[in-house]
């Protein structure tokens, strides 16, 4: 709870902030449709933060959505966000939760049924297993370390989907109708399991898993940090899941990884988009070297532990550390522009000295 109340804490503070202390024309259009504009009162506050539907297991969430869910006019102020009319309604609808809440009911059951029959057969730990590492050889490791950190999944799936399906139950979560007219409820899913599991990128992967936590970082820190955002929103993301040593070298590493990845895309993709078949190619070996990167980035998170982390380290023989820096070595860098930020950097900094 203590997490998802700093993340509540912090969202609203910001949202305040850009609200009250700062221009419009300083924000970013997010950052200015999501600006709250007055002080909540006490009784708003406190509701904001400790209501029953996230409170345990969040997800968090803006404060102007909340309190337009509490005040009754959530899912108007989404229809209209969306524009109904041009969606093929002629009157104003009035979409029902009942189908996301069973789908998304179904998916716990799987992913609890999952967690009881794989989650115990393939321990994280065996792959340090002294006799395990004896035996097996290299490439044989990564694809048992693969097997684990799936097996490792379900239960994130199972508690993010419940929490997802009990503020949709309560009317709470819908985000518009899509292309096809099919009214959606995931403004407060937290993963697509889908595209986490055929993410052709380390970005993609990040950018489905933990999908609010993913939002908030962006927005009260990668959006805001004059200098070096990538590194100082893993850092912060390893701050805020606690103490234990395992966090801080998976997201470090992460830094590593997602700069890598960057360098590898912006480098040699486009060699990769002139005929079908070789896209291909490369959607098959981006998808393949991901999901590795994202199980050795990811394993020290459930050893939480730093010797048995090292032990893993040394026997896959820090390859994606070692990888990763030879990348962003060897590779130019090509950033894209970002005139866009370092005006808003700028502006931050003016009003910040003005102060």
């Amino acid at each position: 709870p203590l997490m998802i109340i700093t993340q509540k804490i912090t969202t609203l503070a910001c949202q305040l902030h850009d609200g009250i202390g700062r221009q419009a024309e300083e924000l970013t259009a997010e950052q200015n449709r999501l600006a709250v504009k007055s002080r909540p009162s006490l009784l708003e506050y406190l509701s904001y933060l400790l209501n029953f539907m996230s409170i345990i297991a969040g997800p968090c969430s803006n404060y102007k959505d909340y309190i337009a869910f509490i005040e009754g006019r959530h899912v108007h102020m989404k229809l209209l966000e969306v524009n109904w009319k041009q969606k093929g309604y002629d009157r104003l609808p009035d979409p029902s939760p009942t189908g996301a809440v069973m789908y998304k009911l179904c998916i716990t059951l799987v992913s609890l049924i999952l967690f009881l029959t794989l989650t115990k057969n393939f321990p994280m730990a065996y792959i340090i297993d002294n006799e395990f590492l004896d035996k097996t050889p290299f490439l044989s490791r990564l694809g048992y370390l693969y097997v684990v950190t799936q097996a490792a999944k379900p239960k994130y799936y199972f508690a993010w989907t419940l929490a997802d399906a009990v503020n949709n139950a309560a009317g709470y979560g819908f985000s518009g109708v899509d292309e096809r007219g099919t009214f959606r409820w995931d403004l407060l899913s937290n993963l697509n399991i889908w595209n986490i599991e055929t993410a052709t990128s380390f970005k993609m992967y990040i950018e489905n898993w933990n999908i609010q936590t993913a939002a908030w970082l962006k927005r009260v820190c990668y959006d805001r940090a004059p200098w070096y955002p990538t590194a100082l929103t893993f850092i912060l993301s390893a701050l805020w899941h606690g103490i234990y040593p395992g966090y801080y070298f998976t997201f470090l590493t992460g830094i590593l990884i997602t700069l890598a990845a960057r360098a590898i895309r912006n480098n040699c993709r486009h060699y990769f988009l002139s005929s079908v078949p070789l896209k291909i190619a490369y959607d098959i070996v981006t998808w393949a070297v991901t999901q590795l990167a994202v199980c050795y980035t990811v394993a020290p998170f459930v050893m939480l532990a730093v010797e048995p982390t090292i032990k893993f380290y040394k026997s896959v023989y820090f390859h994606m550390h070692i990888l990763s820096i030879l990348v962003l070595l060897l590779l130019p860098s090509r950033p894209q522009t970002h005139s866009v930020r370092r005006a808003q950097n700028q502006a931050m900094l003016n009003s910040i000295k003005s102060k």
